[in-house]
């Protein structure tokens, strides 16, 4: 029987011993794995290829396409798709997947462990008996419970973030333009306007994409309307929120803290994933656009290098998820297909 020929690209070894595993049981299929991501030489070696798996950082368009004559069906390992030509895809009768969601619980916990550093005085009480400091004084904080959480952006990771906040027994306020009301009724969220939102939260967490739309949706002319002494999470996109804007609101206490895990001045990546390659630390390191940041040597700020999706358990979500990508082609039953 004929072997359906899949390509990996730019996978490492752990990740392929992991495939190796999870697709030993589908029977004619014929895996081979490329540390590299695409290129002429990696082209060249694939020409038989009928399944294709690669990540954001490997350019699929037509010219790509039109010399992989057997290619039938594309996996991208991301959420993004913005990688592939989708019209050469479409003319070729290529089926296109991917990965749609994967982070979503990961990145609310991280938000949460932001909030509970910030809330307890975890850091500092940590490098204060570092140093044989046993007093308590300046180190009092406050319980979530019966305080009121702003979620902007209410999609796959507002909601985890409201359903821990639920747990605490917080008030829960959301602002977002689509109105998702049984979810919301399940939880008792009340939708409300931005202003209101920035106006009445204790602690205020960004889940909101980036665009043109939602550049600097914190700024200087909305940011003194926030509930003095509130707390500022973002864990989103670092162009959310205006640097200035930002500094400006702590050195004026009307933010007690901010703890951010994403910065304006980042490089631009498409996916998180890709922060974790060398070709990506090469050419864009984050420790130095960290040290430059007046934001690292507030006191009042907790500053994460972007680690908010780094678990061990969204990364397989990526493989498994692919994996399933797979076998739902090979069933002529394909599941994740980007319309």
């Amino acid at each position: 029987m004929v072997k359906t020929n899949v390509s990996f690209l730019g996978v490492e070894k752990w990740e392929e011993e992991y495939l190796v595993e999870k697709l030993k049981s589908i029977k004619n299929l014929s895996p081979v794995f490329y540390l590299k991501s695409l290129d002429n030489a990696v082209l060249k070696k694939i020409q038989n290829t009928e399944i294709l798996c690669g990540f954001v950082w490997s350019e699929i368009d037509k010219k790509v396409i039109d010399r992989l004559s057997k290619l039938k069906f594309i996996v991208t390992m991301s959420t993004g798709f913005d990688h592939i030509d989708l019209s050469a895809c479409k003319g070729r009768g290529i089926k296109v997947s991917n990965v749609p969601f994967y982070g979503e619980n990961t990145v609310a916990e991280h938000t949460f462990a932001l909030i509970l550093a910030l809330s307890r005085k975890i850091y500092e009480s940590v490098e204060r008996t570092k140093q044989g400091d046993f007093t308590l004084d300046g180190l009092q904080g406050f319980d979530l419970k019966g305080k009121t959480i702003g979620i902007i952006g209410l999609g796959h990771i507002g909601r985890k973030v409201a359903e821990i906040a639920s747990g605490f027994g917080m008030q829960i306020v959301a602002s977002d333009p689509k109105k998702d009301l049984k979810f919301a009724n399940k939880l008792k969220i009340k939708y409300k306007t931005l202003d209101y939102l920035l106006s009445n939260s204790d602690i205020i967490s960004l889940h909101a994409p980036y665009s043109k739309e939602t550049h600097h949706l914190i700024s200087k002319k909305n940011i003194s309307r926030i509930k003095k002494g509130a707390l500022l999470i973002n864990t989103a996109r670092g162009g959310l929120v205006d640097a200035e804007a930002l500094i400006m609101a702590l050195d004026k206490n009307i933010l007690s803290g901010a703890g951010i895990d994403v910065l304006e001045e980042e490089c631009f990546i498409k996916e998180e994933k890709e922060l974790l390659t060398k070709p990506f630390q090469k050419t864009c390191d984050l420790r130095t656009v960290l040290r430059g940041h007046l934001l690292t040597h507030n006191k009042k700020v907790l500053v994460t290098p972007h680690n908010a999706f780094n678990s061990k358990e969204a990364l397989l979500r990526i493989l498994d998820t692919t994996v399933e990508n797979i076998k739902g082609y090979l069933k002529n039953k394909p599941v994740n297909l980007i319309k």
